[in-house]
């Protein structure tokens, strides 16, 4: 019997170095994986087709006069009238979405290289008054 009481002893000392390791001995658990790379607009259907928004809902506009895919042509005052949809410091492409750089050091979004932009003139989710305003600006579309 005491045989069993040593070797019962000798097996539960040899687990606690183990558990302290790792294994609820208090170490913090490992850093959570980098989230993928969410995609700054998404695809909606509406009774006139499918259109890009932000992730707001708000209709997303390409400007006619962006043509080189590498820059926007909306700056100075054109901005207050198409606010181009930003993009953070560190914004990587993901699929069609690109990140360009403004005039202004910043950066903003576009779709398969064309800039994106939201219009003021719209003021809730699904809005799409910007193309109004003048036929230069279209509604972004996964098409195009």
């Amino acid at each position: 019997m005491s045989r069993f009481i040593i070797v019962a002893a000798a097996i539960a000392l040899s687990t606690v170095p183990a558990r302290a390791n790792g294994h609820g001995g208090g170490d913090a658990p490992p850093p959570p994986k980098p989230e993928a790379t969410t995609a700054p607009a998404k695809v909606v259907l509406t009774k006139e087709g499918p259109k890009l928004v932000d992730l707001k809902g708000m209709t997303l506009y390409t400007y006619e006069r962006d043509t080189t895919g590498k820059s926007s042509n909306c700056n100075g005052k054109c901005i207050e009238s198409w606010v181009p949809l930003s993009a953070t410091a560190d914004a990587k492409a993901i699929g069609d979405f690109t990140v360009i750089n403004r005039n202004d050091g910043s950066k903003m979004w576009a779709y398969r290289y064309r800039p994106l932009y939201t219009s003021p003139a719209d003021r809730s989710p699904g809005d799409a008054n910007g193309t109004a305003t003048t036929l230069q600006w279209h509604i972004a579309r996964p098409e195009n």
